[in-house]
C-alpha cells in the first residue's frame, strides 16, 4: 500500500517534472530567438555601408549650409545621448535607445571616410561585441526587442533593411529629421577640430583640455577597431558615461560662458574655410599640434623676476636705459628724452608702488587720484598755485586748472571756440593734438564737448605729469618734440593746441623744425592754437619771439585768423589756418621753408629724422586730406571718400571691408565683449587695442564711458589714417619694445590676432611682460589668436597667477579673456640698462 501510493505520487511527480521541462526548454528557444533578432537588429554589419553613405551625403548637405554660418552660434547645441529626438519629440531615452547605441552612432559616423580594411575590422569587433553585449546584458536587451517588437509591423510593410538601419541611429520614426540633426551639432563639433571650452564647478578648461575632449572620440575609434569582447564593452560603457556628463558640463559651461564665446566670431585676416568633416590626415596633424602645444606649455611654464631699477614702480625700459643716454653726444635737442630701447626687451615684472590700490572712478578719477598710487608731490610744489595738483589727505587732488587756465578748463575751452566759432566742438573738430599737456586737464574737459584728445608730454622734470593724466583717466602718451617726427601719420588732427611752448619752438627756431612737424601732422582747412606769453605779453623776450613766429607762419602759408585775449584767466591765444591748397606755396618769393621731395612721404614716422620741409597740400579730390571729414558722429560710420579704388585688409572693396569690419566689432562687442566676460565696464576707462586695423573694436565702445588708443603695428597695413578719418585716434608702435607709457596705464588690453605675428620677430614672454607692465592690477586682456598661441599665452597668464576667466575654440581660432591679479613675484632681477 505503502509502496503503491509512493509509487503513484512518483508518478504523477514525473509528469509534472516534464510539464516543467517542457515550459523551460520553450523559454530557452525563445531567449535564443530573442537573442538572434537582437544581435541582427542592434549595428547589423550589412548596412553600416549604406548608414555611411547616406551620412555622407547628411554631411554634405549640413556643409553647404554650415558654410555660410561659420560665425554662427552653436555652443548652444547639446549633443550626444542627452539631446537627440526624434521628430515626435521623443528622446533616445524614452525611445528605449541605449548609451551604447548612441556612441556606437558617434562611432560609426565618426569613421565614415576610414579606409575599407579599417571598417571591416571595426565590423568583426561589432559582431562580437553584440554576442557580449547580449548575454550579459540581459535586461538591456530586452528593453531593445520591446521597442523593436513595436516597430517590427512597420518595418515588414516597407524596406525592413532601411528601416533596421534606422532604428540603430535612434530613428524609427522619422527617417531624415533628427539625423540631419544630429549630424549637424557633431559636423559642428567636429569644425571646430580643437573644440570648445566645457566647465566643471566653475571652472574653465584651457584649450590643452578641450583639444583632448575633440581627440577623445578620436581615439575611441581606434580603440574599438583593435578592442574586442568584454573589454571593449566596459570601455564603451565608460565612454558613453562620460560623454553624458560631459555633454551635461557642457550645456551649463554653454549657458554661463560658451554663448559669449560663440557670438565673439572669430574673424582672421584670411577667410579660407575647412571642410566640417574631419579625416584622418586632420585628426593626425592636430594630435601633432596638440603634443606641440602641450610641450610648448611647459616651456613657458616662466620663472618670473621682479624688475630692480632706478625707475622702480614707473620703470619704462625705453625711455630709462641709462647706458644710452649716458653716452649720447649731445641733449641739446631732447635726445635724451627720446625712445633708447635695451638690446633685449626685459622680461621681468615691474613692481607696484607701496600702498597701490584699485584707481578711482571715471569721472571721479579726473578730480582725484590715490596718492600712493602715484606718490609724487614735486609737481603740486611746483605747479599748486596754477591749480595743476595738490595734495588733499590721501588723494592727489585736480582743480582743473593749468598754466593758461586757472580758473578751469572749460571756460578756456569755449574761450577757443567763441574766437573761431568753425572750430565747433564735437562736430568739425573731434580730434586734436595737446603739445606739452601738462597734467592733460584740457584733454580731460574737452571730453564734456565729445572731442578725442591726443596729450603727450616728456618725462622730465615735471615729475610723472602724464602718469598723473592716465590715472585720471584722460588719454595721454611720453613723448617729445626732439629729433624725431610724431608717431602719426600726416594730416589727421582736426586742431592742434599748444600752451607755453615757446621755449619749444625756440630750440629750432632757425629751420623752424617743430612747427613743420605740427604742420605736417595738423589737417589742411585744421587750426593751430598757440597761447603763450608772446601772445599777449610785451617784455623784450616775447616780442622777440612774437615776431620770430610771424615770420615762420606767413612763409608756411599759415593764416592768422584771430588773436584775442581771455580776461579772465589773464592770457591769450593765436589761432592760425593751415592752407587748404598749395596756391600760396607757389606764390613765395623764397622757398623758405622749403617744400619737402616728391619721394619725402609724409606717413613715414616711426623712427624717422625731423625734416626742415613742407609737404603739398592734396588737392585731387581722390586724395585724403583733400576734403574735410563728415561731421562727429556720422564721420565714424561713413567710409572715407579716398577709399573708392583701394582693396581692403581682409580682400574686399576698401569700403565694403570696413563697413563688414565695424559691422562684426558691434556684434562681437555687443554679444560678447559686453556680457559674456565677466567685465563690469562701468570700472573701464583705459583701453588700448593692441592691433587695431580700422579701429572696429574702439568704434563698437563708442557709446561706453571709455577711451581707446589703437595701436597700429609698424610691420601691419598702415590704416591709422582711417582710425582718424573716422573720429578716433591711435599712433604706430613696434610691440617688440616698450610701449610709450607708465606702468599701470590701461583697464582693457586687446589684441586680435597680434600675438601669433609677432612672435615670429621677438619673444612672446617678452610682449606678455610688457603687457603685465602696462595693464592694471585687475585688468583684462583679451585675447584672439590661433589655438597654439592662445596655448602659450594662457600657459603664461597662468604662471602669472591671472586668472582665466573665459576660454573658447572655434575651427582652430581662439578667444581667451585673463585678468590679472597684484601677485608680484619676490626675486629681483637686476636691469643694468636701467640703473643710474
Amino acid at each position: 500500500m505503502a509502496t503503491g501510493k509512493y509509487s503513484r505520487v512518483d508518478g504523477r511527480k514525473s509528469s509534472s517534472y516534464c510539464s516543467l521541462a517542457t515550459i523551460v526548454v520553450f523559454v530557452i528557444f525563445c531567449l535564443v530567438g530573442i537573442w538572434m533578432f537582437m544581435s541582427s537588429s542592434i549595428v547589423p554589419v550589412k548596412n553600416s555601408k549604406f548608414l555611411s553613405v547616406e551620412t555622407g551625403n547628411e554631411v554634405k548637405q549640413t556643409l553647404s549650409k554650415s558654410d555660410s554660418k561659420q560665425f554662427d552660434d552653436t555652443s548652444g547645441d547639446l549633443s550626444g545621448a542627452e539631446t537627440r529626438e526624434d521628430g515626435s519629440g521623443l528622446s533616445s531615452k524614452e525611445l528605449g535607445i541605449t548609451n551604447e547605441d548612441n556612441l556606437l552612432d558617434n562611432l560609426v559616423v565618426e569613421s565614415n571616410n576610414e579606409e575599407k580594411e579599417s571598417q571591416d575590422s571595426a565590423e568583426k569587433n561589432q559582431e562580437e561585441n553584440h554576442a557580449n553585449e547580449s548575454s550579459d546584458e540581459k535586461t538591456e536587451s530586452e528593453s531593445g526587442q520591446k521597442m523593436v517588437d513595436e516597430d517590427d509591423g512597420k518595418d515588414r510593410e516597407t524596406n525592413s533593411r532601411d528601416r533596421e538601419s534606422n532604428l540603430e541611429t535612434g530613428e524609427a520614426e522619422n527617417e531624415g529629421g533628427e539625423m540631419k540633426n544630429k549630424l549637424h551639432t557633431e559636423s559642428e563639433e567636429s569644425s571646430g577640430e580643437n573644440g570648445s571650452e566645457s566647465a566643471e564647478s566653475g571652472k574653465n578648461y584651457g584649450v590643452d583640455g578641450t583639444a583632448d575632449k575633440l581627440k577623445h572620440v578620436g581615439k575611441e575609434a581606434n580603440l574599438t577597431e583593435e578592442k574586442n569582447g568584454k573589454n571593449q564593452d566596459e570601455h564603451l560603457e565608460l565612454s558613453a558615461d562620460h560623454n553624458i556628463v560631459e555633454s551635461k558640463e557642457n550645456n551649463q559651461a554653454s549657458n554661463e560662458i560658451l554663448p559669449a564665446g560663440a557670438q565673439s566670431e572669430i574673424l582672421t585676416e584670411t577667410t579660407t574655410q575647412n571642410g566640417a568633416w574631419s579625416t584622418q590626415a586632420v585628426e593626425s596633424q592636430n594630435e601633432k599640434k596638440s603634443q606641440q602645444s602641450s610641450t610648448s606649455s611647459k616651456k613657458n611654464d616662466h620663472h618670473w623676476k621682479l624688475c630692480k631699477s632706478t625707475a622702480g614702480p614707473d620703470y619704462i625700459p625705453c625711455l630709462d636705459n641709462w647706458q644710452v643716454i649716458r653716452k649720447l653726444p649731445s641733449t641739446m635737442h631732447y635726445e635724451h628724452r627720446e625712445r633708447h630701447c635695451p638690446d633685449e626687451a626685459p622680461t621681468c615684472l615691474v613692481p607696484l608702488p607701496e600702498g597701490y590700490k584699485r584707481s578711482v572712478k571715471w569721472p571721479k578719477s579726473r578730480d582725484k587720484i590715490w596718492y600712493y598710487n602715484v606718490p609724487h608731490t614735486k609737481l603740486a610744489e611746483v605747479k599748486g598755485h596754477q591749480n595743476w595738483v595738490k595734495v588733499t589727505g590721501e588723494y592727489l587732488t585736480f582743480p582743473g586748472g593749468g598754466t593758461q587756465f586757472v580758473n578751469g578748463a572749460l571756460h578756456y575751452i569755449d574761450f577757443i571756440q567763441e574766437s573761431v566759432p568753425e572750430i565747433a566742438w564735437g562736430k568739425r573738430t573731434r580730434v586734436v593734438l595737446d603739445v606739452g599737456c601738462g597734467v592733460a586737464s584740457f584733454g580731460g574737459y574737452l571730453f564734456e564737448r565729445n572731442v578725442l584728445a591726443m596729450s603727450f608730454a616728456p618725462k622730465d622734470e615735471h615729475e610723472a605729469q602724464v602718469q598723473f593724466a592716465l590715472e585720471r583717466g584722460i588719454p595721454a602718451i611720453l613723448n617729445v618734440m626732439g629729433t624725431k617726427r610724431l608717431p602719426f601719420p600726416s594730416s589727421v588732427f582736426d586742431l592742434v593746441h599748444c600752451a607755453r611752448c615757446r621755449r619749444h619752438i625756440l630750440r629750432h627756431i632757425l629751420g623752424g623744425k617743430l612747427l613743420l612737424e605740427l604742420n605736417r601732422v595738423l589737417r589742411p582747412g585744421g587750426y593751430f592754437v598757440w597761447s603763450a606769453t608772446p601772445v599777449y605779453r610785451k617784455g623784450p623776450e616775447d616780442v622777440g619771439i612774437w615776431q620770430e613766429m610771424s615770420w615762420l607762419t606767413k612763409s608756411m602759408c599759415w593764416e592768422l585768423v584771430v588773436v584775442k585775449k581771455d580776461r579772465l584767466n589773464n592770457v591769450g591765444a593765436a589761432i592760425y589756418r593751415k592752407p587748404t591748397s598749395n596756391d600760396c606755396y607757389n606764390k613765395r618769393s623764397r622757398n623758405a621753408p622749403p617744400l619737402c621731395e616728391e619721394s619725402d612721404d609724409p606717413n613715414a614716422a616711426w623712427d624717422v629724422p625731423l625734416q626742415a620741409c613742407m609737404h603739398k597740400v592734396p588737392v585731387d579730390s581722390t586724395k585724403r586730406g583733400s576734403l574735410w571729414p563728415a561731421q562727429w558722429p556720422e564721420r565714424l560710420e561713413k567710409p572715407p571718400y579716398w577709399l573708392n579704388s583701394q582693396v581692403g585688409v581682409y580682400g574686399k572693396a576698401a569700403q565694403s571691408d570696413l563697413t563688414a569690419d565695424y559691422s562684426h566689432w558691434k556684434k562681437v562687442v555687443s554679444q560678447s565683449y559686453l556680457s559674456g566676460m565677466g567685465i563690469d565696464w562701468s570700472s573701464v576707462r583705459n583701453v588700448i587695442d593692441m592691433k587695431a586695423v580700422y579701429g572696429g573694436f574702439a568704434a563698437a565702445l563708442k557709446d561706453l564711458k571709455v577711451w581707446v588708443m589703437n595701436v597700429v603695428p609698424i610691420d601691419s597695413p598702415d590704416t591709422l589714417p582711417i582710425i582718424y578719418e573716422r573720429g578716433l585716434f591711435g599712433m604706430y608702435h613696434d610691440w617688440c619694445e616698450s610701449f610709450n607709457t607708465y606702468p599701470r596705464t590701461y583697464d582693457v588690453v586687446h589684441a586680435d590676432h597680434l600675438f601669433s605675428s609677432i612672435k615670429k620677430r621677438c619673444k612672446l614672454v617678452a610682449v606678455i611682460a610688457e603687457v603685465d607692465r602696462i595693464l592694471r592690477p585687475e585688468g583684462k586682456l583679451i585675447l584672439r589668436d590661433n589655438l597654439e598661441t592662445i596655448s602659450e599665452v594662457e600657459s603664461m597668464a597662468k604662471s602669472l597667477q591671472w586668472e582665466i576667466r573665459m576660454i573658447y575654440s572655434k575651427d582652430n581660432e581662439g578667444l581667451l579673456c585673463v585678468r590679472k591679479t597684484f601677485w608680484r613675484p619676490t626675486e629681483e632681477e637686476p636691469i643694468k640698462s636701467a640703473i643710474v
